[in-house]
């Protein structure tokens, strides 16, 4: 677990006034709506629902919910093979998540993707990658196609710690501060790759903060368990890639509840490790700040009622759906757009 001296290492900015009310409200929603959701597709995936892997954000809640309130509509966001929760976080509805997890035709590819391949170009959802790092270099593209036309978007692109070992990672980052793209580079640390613990293979301690000086760009290490946190170190780097003032590279430390995936146990976690983070539940930290600025129980006991509700109503819809139909499952599989095998 980080120090406190690394934690303090954030985007520092009052505690009061600066967010207000409603984007607090927004920034609990989305939280406890990616947690509703992400626990329905396990209890669907242990009635044999949902089919193959999936990865979940258990946990990780803050980091999606704060940059999706500081994103504005038309910024593009590039996930991994863990991906929900991103996807949630710019408005793709519940039904559409859980509909393409189950491969039925609500879902958002219409169950063709499923839960590794999410996207949803309606909600600037420009992909989930199971490759690691590979939408590095295409957050990059989609950048410098907004630095070339004088838009005005960011493009923000998420990965999780054990990406910084991979090469695109570098080049990726290399060639944004070369070009002063405006993109955003979000390295979600939850301490393992996979099942090894990054610090194991890493040389340096923090492997996206500590390596930012490399390309000329400021260390940022921030809680990515606390959403106000996230989303202030969001605010300041998309306003510096739209002023055109280039990439930024923020570390958020965090710490995912279950196993890399559902066939993982996460046994290679150390005795009282899951404990202690679990006190630091991004939920949990989150009902108590608005507590803090004096939301009352029943205004956020009303926002948990409502996400369950609408997760009991996604959840409907999705096992009424049909599976998807053949005919697209079978479609440009290879160039000539069919699916059969010529050699």
């Amino acid at each position: 677990m980080a120090s406190e001296q690394d934690v303090a290492a954030r985007v520092d900015a009052p505690r009061n006034d600066d967010i207000g009310v409603e984007q607090r409200l927004e920034l609990f929603r989305l939280q406890v709506e990616i947690r509703d959701c992400e626990k329905r597709a396990y209890d669907l995936f242990l009635q044999n629902l949902i089919k193959g892997t999936s990865h979940l954000s258990l946990g990780q809640e803050a980091v999606a919910a704060g940059f999706g309130v500081a994103m504005q509509k038309g910024d593009k966001s590039f996930c991994t093979y863990r991906g929900h929760a991103h996807t949630l976080a710019r408005g793709a509805p519940m039904e559409g998540m859980l509909g393409e997890l189950m491969l039925r035709d609500i879902g958002l590819m219409r169950g063709k993707g499923g839960s590794m391949h999410l996207t949803s170009v309606e909600h600037d959802v420009l992909g989930s990658y199971a490759i690691i790092g590979a939408h590095l270099p295409i957050a990059c593209g989609s950048a410098w196609r907004a630095q070339y036309l004088g838009e005005k978007d960011v493009s923000v692109c998420f990965f999780g710690d054990g990406t910084t070992n991979i090469g695109a990672f570098h080049e990726a980052l290399n060639f944004a501060a070369v070009w002063k793209l405006p993109v955003v580079f979000v390295c979600e640390n939850n301490l393992y790759m996979e099942y090894t613990p990054i610090g194991d293979v890493t040389a340096v301690p923090h492997p996206a903060a500590d390596r930012a000086a490399a390309y000329g760009l400021e260390r940022i290490l921030i809680d990515g368990n606390d959403a106000d946190v996230v989303f202030r170190a969001a605010q300041a780097a998309l306003a510096k890639a739209r002023a055109g003032d280039g990439p930024s590279l923020i570390e958020c430390l965090t710490y995912r509840h279950s196993g890399h995936s559902r066939a993982d146990p996460g046994k290679y976690r150390p005795p009282g490790e899951l404990e202690e983070w679990m006190k630091r539940d991004p939920l949990i930290i989150y009902r108590q700040r608005l507590k803090e600025f004096g939301v009352a129980d029943e205004k956020i006991e009303a926002i948990a009622a409502e996400s369950k509700r609408k997760v009991e109503a996604a959840t409907v819809a999705c096992k009424a759906s049909p599976p998807a139909p053949i005919e697209l499952l079978t479609a440009d599989v290879y160039a000539d757009g069919g699916w059969a095998w010529r050699n």
